[in-house]
């Protein structure tokens, strides 16, 4: 699994990035790998129009404001679960 975080530096994006780290600890995940993107030409990529956004394996989750540890922690589990979900699908 891979987080990143879109945004050019400004204090909210720092934040989430801090948000984001608090999660996989508390979560107990050093497996994940958490990305900063400030390069505007990737983070136009993701056709968003505010930052900071939480984009977790390629899907953009958040955009525009500052997730709660509490949020970041259900949309990580909930990606965990689909991922099992589907490789369920794949089995059947």
């Amino acid at each position: 699994m891979e987080i990143k975080v879109l945004g050019p530096g400004c204090s909210k994006c720092k934040v989430t990035v801090k948000q984001v780290k608090r999660a996989l600890k508390q979560l107990e995940r050093d497996d994940i790998v958490v990305t900063k993107v400030e390069d505007l030409k990737e983070i136009m990529a993701y056709n968003i129009m505010n930052t900071p956004a939480l984009v977790i394996n390629e899907n953009v989750k958040i955009v525009g404001r500052v997730p709660s540890v509490k949020e970041i922690k259900i949309m990580i589990q909930n990606q965990q679960n689909n991922r099992i979900n589907t490789s369920i699908i794949k089995l059947n």
